[in-house]
């Protein structure tokens, strides 16, 4: 079980580097959003996705 979250949190932090690759943002903004995310990694896609994803 155990196991299962640990890859899930994986796949979900995957998926929020490749989208925030893809913004149009700034290369100092794209470093600093996968650098939280790399460090919070319940935390920081969140994070992304409620302040730093343009609407």
């Amino acid at each position: 079980m155990i196991r299962l979250l640990g890859i899930l949190i994986l796949v979900l932090d995957v998926i929020v580097v490749l989208d925030i690759y893809r913004s149009n943002k700034d290369t100092e903004k794209k470093v600093l959003w996968i650098l939280v995310v790399f460090f919070l990694p319940l935390v920081g896609p969140l994070l992304y996705y409620v302040i730093g994803k343009n609407r």
